[in-house]
């Protein structure tokens, strides 16, 4: 960081306040790369959004099924 501001600014006024080092640069391509090459998370998503009908069934098996009580 170069210089600071107390007044929020536009995106030109705050490139010219933050200076990029190779450091910052390397990091930010590695951690590029890094997301680049992971996974999709909604690709582990079998079946979507439970609809309603199935939030009830879940509701529903929750509201009866048969749970220990700590005495």
């Amino acid at each position: 960081m170069t210089a600071a501001n107390e007044q929020r600014g536009s995106a030109t006024v705050a490139q010219e306040m933050f200076a990029e080092t190779p450091e910052s640069i390397e990091l930010r391509t590695k951690q590029a790369l890094e997301r680049r090459m992971n996974t999709e998370p909604s690709l582990a998503i079998e079946q979507g959004r439970p609809t309603k009908r199935d939030r009830r069934q879940l509701a529903d098996w929750n509201r009866w099924s048969a749970s220990v009580e700590p005495d």
